[in-house]
């Protein structure tokens, strides 16, 4: 779907698709510690949230 968005882009204004394909790595470094972070607080909540259903699923009980 992003290939095809380009390609109508490419076809409208075709210097803009060309700065996007060129601005488009340093965008995903810029992005990329935000990502890391993200993972890292979704990691520390599904821990956080596996501490408090071990009680419940130490004694059994069904979901």
């Amino acid at each position: 779907m992003t290939f095809i968005l380009w390609c109508i882009l490419l076809i409208l204004c075709w210097p803009l698709a060309l700065m996007a394909v060129v601005l488009y790595p340093f965008v995903w470094l810029l992005l990329l510690p935000f990502r890391i972070v993200g993972i890292a607080v979704g990691g520390v909540l599904e821990f956080l949230r596996a501490i408090m259903m071990l009680p419940a699923r130490a004694l059994g009980s069904r979901r």
